[in-house]
């Protein structure tokens, strides 16, 4: 049974009237450009957290974390009913009772499935071999040897070359002409002497080593190799994967990944559940009436069990015009709450918009395909003048609270001069894991980035660039204390180290600098900015309400 009762999730009637949605799936229709939206109530996700207690009672779910998701939808009699689905595989299936199917597709391309996936594992397996090769470790212990010779070689000449010095000066002291220029000869012999034990000593290393170090850069040099096949291999599959998955919307068109994507796409996509969801509803004659995705399973960095997350941004949200497109158009919502995905707007005019960053949301895209997700690039897939779009500053993907984005060039450059010459008024707020005796003070810390361990930030007084931040203790509750940070510069972590070294406790949550209490997320809320606006000249000052 794919459709199951409302019931089968909650085990009691809703009568909450309250349905005012927590997120919206959103996209533009590809055809008349009308913004489309698809709600997260209460309701649903009443439904979903329904899910997770089945979830919870059976051991299947326990081995990996994955994204679930549900779809409430309405029968041509108006019945209501429920449509689960999950990401990619379940526990080494495609296919399970119960669950909505893939999208059709990958069963036409499943033998060079298998064949690609054999070869990119022996691949994997060869690339293991090449990296554990004996001759690195014998490399490595052999170099170390030489290294330790070498340097007793040279303490040992360096405390003669100081006896030689001495000696020099007591025959210059004491001996004349002939006498003295054989001693000072002699002296110099014994130098010329070491220096030759020196570079005898690194030409037998050079030796011992030239074999192993050979053997080793073949190596690399396959493993280069090895890659670059390997890249090509998963290219070529997901190239044709792409062709063959057919997604249908609510228009009744269909359309292949990579004809909706022609510039390529992540591995992945079409797996996620929102489009397993739609494309099913669609393609049953369903009327999608609200969705909720969540994670369950192992957390990672990225995402906690039990908590909601929107489209990603690099598989799904791309996808959300096509798939959306047939359902009634929504009106746009007018500021102050236009929302895009979890991203809510606090200020929007024709030069820049300020918006109420959730935590758990990059400011802007990483290097990576898996760390697209962010506010800008939510932003830039639903905005007609996307492509300007660039944030002034940032925030940590942990801290949720105001962000800046400028629509223009201009208003980003004269908007990043206002925060370089600190010209901005910044509020922060936070909950630190034990109790701060002081009440106020200005926090003054040199504050370094390690290259060796990014993004971790300490503490260092040779190497350290100035940092300043002005905290309050806004009330001691239990083992907590909230404090209210007033930042004076912008380094990157500057809070989180400040609270740890200048206050001595760590920001709740914050399990990069070592908090280890259950918290769900940082507790950091950037809770207010005030700045001059670079155009009218007025003074805007922007305040959100801390979200714990």
């Amino acid at each position: 049974m794919i459709l199951h009762q409302i019931a089968d999730f909650l085990d009691y009637e809703w009568t909450d009237v309250n349905q005012s949605p927590s997120y919206w799936y959103e996209g533009r229709c590809l055809q008349t450009g009308d913004l489309i939206r698809l709600p997260r109530t209460p309701l649903v996700e009443a439904i979903a957290c329904g899910l997770m207690q089945q979830l919870a009672e059976d051991e299947r779910y326990f081995h990996e974390g994955k994204m679930y998701g549900v779809l409430l939808v309405e029968l041509l009699t108006g019945e209501q009913r429920v449509l689960k689905a999950f990401s990619g595989l379940l526990n080494g299936e495609n296919v399970v009772d119960g669950w909505v199917a893939p999208i059709p597709g990958r069963e036409q391309v499943a033998l060079q499935e298998a064949k690609t996936l054999a070869e990119l594992e022996a691949i994997k397996q060869e690339l293991i071999t090449l990296k554990q090769l004996p001759a690195r470790q014998e490399d490595e212990n052999l170099s170390r040897e030489f290294a330790q010779q070498l340097q007793v070689m040279s303490d040992r000449h360096f405390k003669l070359k100081q006896q030689r010095q001495e000696k020099r000066q007591q025959l210059s002291d004491t001996l004349t002409g002939e006498a003295l220029t054989l001693a000072l000869e002699q002296l110099d012999a014994e130098s010329r002497q070491q220096g030759i034990e020196r570079r005898k000593l690194k030409r037998q290393r050079d030796v011992t080593l030239a074999t192993l170090k050979a053997a080793i850069a073949t190596a690399d040099t396959r493993i280069q190799s090895l890659k670059q096949q390997r890249k090509a291999l998963s290219r070529q599959l997901q190239a044709q994967m792409h062709a063959a998955y057919s997604l249908m919307n609510f228009l009744g068109q269909s359309s292949s990944l990579q004809q909706l994507m022609p510039d390529g796409l992540p591995t992945g996509t079409g797996d996620c559940c929102a489009p397993k969801l739609l494309h099913y509803a669609a393609t049953h004659g369903l009327k999608p009436l609200a969705m909720a995705e969540f994670w369950y399973g192992t957390s990672n960095q990225d995402k906690s069990q039990g908590e909601f997350y929107g489209a990603c941004a690099e598989r799904c949200q791309p996808l959300m015009g096509f798939l959306l497109a047939g359902l009634r158009p929504n009106p746009p919502t007018p500021f102050p709450f236009r929302v895009w995905g979890e991203v809510k707007t606090i200020y929007e005019d024709e030069h820049l918009i300020a918006v109420n960053k959730p935590a758990g949301l990059l400011s802007v895209p990483g290097r990576y395909l898996e760390t697209q997700d962010s506010v800008i690039s939510r932003l830039r897939n639903l905005l007609p003048d996307g492509d300007n779009l660039a944030a002034v500053h940032r925030l940590d993907q942990e801290t949720s609270g105001i962000l800046l984005v400028a629509r223009d060039s201009q208003t980003y450059r004269q908007l990043s001069q206002q925060f370089q010459q600190r010209q901005v008024h910044k509020v922060y707020e936070a909950i630190l894991a034990g109790i701060v005796a002081i009440d106020t003070g200005l926090i003054e810390l040199p504050l370094w980035g390690d290259p060796q361990n990014r993004p971790y930030q300490q503490v260092d007084w040779e190497h350290g660039k100035p940092s300043f931040t002005r905290f309050r203790v806004m009330a001691r509750e239990g083992e907590y204390t909230r404090v209210e940070f007033a930042p004076l510069t912008g380094r990157t972590h500057q809070l989180r180290v400040h609270a740890l070294v200048g206050l001595g406790k760590v920001i709740l949550g914050d399990r990069l600098y070592g908090c280890n209490a259950g918290a769900t997320r940082l507790h950091l809320h950037a809770k207010e900015l005030c700045f001059q606006h670079p155009h009218t000249q007025a003074i805007i000052h922007l305040q959100t309400e801390t979200p714990f």
